[in-house]
């Protein structure tokens, strides 16, 4: 273990490294820092830190995995027993017209980024377990249910690492019995992998203007369930996407249904978050999918088991930031690193985190690795596939959102398929998510139907599938600004979005009808998705890090 002192305030604990995330941009940093140790026979003292009660408890993606970057992390993971037990056998895609109407395209008519051959079908939580296995077994040290909540700086502006939250601290900010104080974690490179729209990822490209000259980050929120399905309806391998219905009024997306292994199936949405009509709620048309003849033949007769809710960040190449600041360097979906024409990012940003491992280990053994700036791991991106891939992909998402789906479609098939992602020119979205929405009363209202308990269902059932829980006598997460906005701007101008965008029932106006409207937060609900923090139309509402060990319990996710 690194080394521990006291200090009249906090533990200090010193670390080589400290990774601040246990998905699998973090994970492959930690590991390959730690293989790097080995090869060398050198120490290099390696500490990660997740805000989740366990390893994978947070991780929620589709998914389909391409397991480039695992081959190069370790060219023998099949026998060493990851969890990539599907491989994909089928690939469909659909366009879907109306509620009870597809197209079907045949296979090469899809662009080609989309083709899914080689692939597997798995849970990226359960390989982020396996991945976290590893770690541990070459010497990582990692801290689940430990949320870092705050920077430390040192006297020259550096990074100096990070600061774990306090613990047992009441809703009044007093301490109560349980009070711990938290620990300050310090080191000489500090990696930040926390996910898309990482709390103190956001700070730092703030501080630092990292994002100076890049486009506007680009979100979408991914709705997920795992059914049980019957054997009959049951195809182990198939992979399903598509667009269309119900997404209308100008709103993109992609639908996904996933046949994983053991007679279960992933049926998804993914909304784009630059959606303009404010009575959108991507919950509620996610329930809405799942009647379509093309979900309800598979889901019909199943159980649904688990649920949740993550956003993805899927702006590419164009919104990517500087990576690399004093002291610290941000991997994987922290930066952004997510291929959305594959509509994957799990060998992205495990790639970026073992460029990241490799030019910290390099600064580390000629000893200039405390507080610097790491120049070198840009030159190293740009050389890499990562950067190849997704400078490739550069105009998929922006053709999406500024010709719309046929038309985005169709450019995105000649540039990904017939040019191979070589269009002489790069497409830009400038338009931050946030400021698409428009005011309520200029947008037709949606009439959703109440779900049957079958294939669709309410929030709150939905979110005691994802096993959320969180301390209730605790800070609210889930800041405001200024405590007036919700009601003067969001409620007055746009019939209080954030009561719909939440895909688990954590903002409600109550009073309305008293003609005291006020906003109530049930932070207890909330599934750490982060799309009030991306969506909110004035940037009101700040997501900070609640307790460790709070949020969702993700199983097989």
């Amino acid at each position: 273990m690194g080394d521990t002192r006291q200090s009249p305030e906090r533990d200090i604990m010193e670390y080589d490294v400290v990774v601040v995330g246990g998905g699998p941009a973090g994970l492959a940093t930690a590991i390959r820092l730690r293989q790097l140790a080995a090869e060398a026979n050198a120490e290099v003292s390696v500490c990660l830190i997740e805000k989740g009660s366990e390893i994978g408890a947070h991780i929620l993606s589709g998914a389909v995995i391409e397991p480039r970057a695992l081959a190069e992390l370790f060219p023998d993971w099949q026998a060493q027993g990851a969890p990539l037990n599907t491989p994909v056998d089928g690939d469909e895609m659909y366009f879907l017209t109306g509620p009870d109407r597809a197209v079907h395209f045949p296979h090469w008519m899809v662009p080609a980024t989309m083709h899914n051959r080689g692939n597997y079908i798995a849970s990226l939580g359960n390989l982020c377990r396996w991945l976290g296995q590893q770690a541990e077994a070459l010497g990582v040290e990692i801290f689940p249910g430990f949320a870092a909540a705050e920077m430390l700086y040192g006297e020259d502006g550096a990074i100096r690492g990070v600061a774990i939250g306090d613990m047992g601290v009441g809703a009044d900010g007093e301490p109560k019995d349980s009070y711990t104080p938290g620990i300050s974690l310090h080191a000489k490179q500090t990696v930040f992998a926390e996910g898309c729209r990482g709390h103190l990822g956001k700070q730092l490209i703030e501080r630092f203007a990292l994002a100076r000259d890049a486009d506007p980050q680009h979100y979408g929120i991914g709705i997920k369930e795992l059914w049980d399905v019957p054997a009959a309806q049951y195809r182990p391998g198939l992979v399903v996407h598509g667009a269309g219905w119900p997404l209308t009024d100008g709103a993109t997306g992609g639908l996904f249904l996933y046949h994983l292994e053991n007679r279960q199936v992933v049926a998804g949405l993914i909304v784009d978050l630059n959606y303009t009509n404010p009575w959108l709620s991507p919950f509620e048309e996610f329930q809405r999918l799942k009647h379509h003849p093309l979900f309800a033949k598979t889901l019909s007769g199943g159980k649904r088991i688990a649920y949740g809710a993550r956003a993805i960040a899927k702006g590419g190449f164009n919104s990517l930031p500087k990576m690399t600041l004093p002291g610290g360097l941000l991997v994987g979906c922290d930066a952004g690193t997510l291929n959305f024409a594959k509509i994957k990012g799990t060998h992205t940003a495990m790639k970026s985190g073992m460029l990241a491992a490799e030019t910290i280990f390099r600064a580390l053994r000629e000893e200039r690795a405390a507080g610097r700036e790491l120049a070198e791991y840009a030159d190293a991106f740009r050389a890499s596939w990562v950067h190849d891939e997704l400078q490739r992909a550069r105009n998929f998402g922006p053709a999406l959102h500024k010709f719309g789906t046929w038309l985005g479609g169709t450019f995105n098939y000649v540039d990904q398929s017939l040019l191979k992602g070589r269009m002489p020119f790069t497409l830009h979205d400038r338009q931050r998510d946030h400021e698409s929405l428009r005011p309520a009363a200029e947008c037709p209202k949606i009439d959703y139907p109440k779900p049957d308990g079958k294939l669709s269902f309410d929030r709150l059932s939905s979110v005691f599938l994802s096993s959320t829980n969180h301390e209730e006598d605790q800070p609210c997460h889930l800041t405001l600004r200024d405590a007036n906005v919700p009601i003067t701007v969001n409620y007055a101008r746009y019939a209080a979005p954030e009561q719909r965008y939440c895909p688990a029932g954590v903002y409600e106006i109550v009073g309305a009808d008293s003609g005291s409207p006020r906003l109530q937060i049930n932070g207890q609900n909330c599934v750490h998705c982060k799309t009030c923090d991306i969506k909110d139309p004035t940037q009101n509402i700040v997501w900070v890090t609640p307790e460790g060990g709070g949020g969702p319990n993700y199983p097989n996710m």
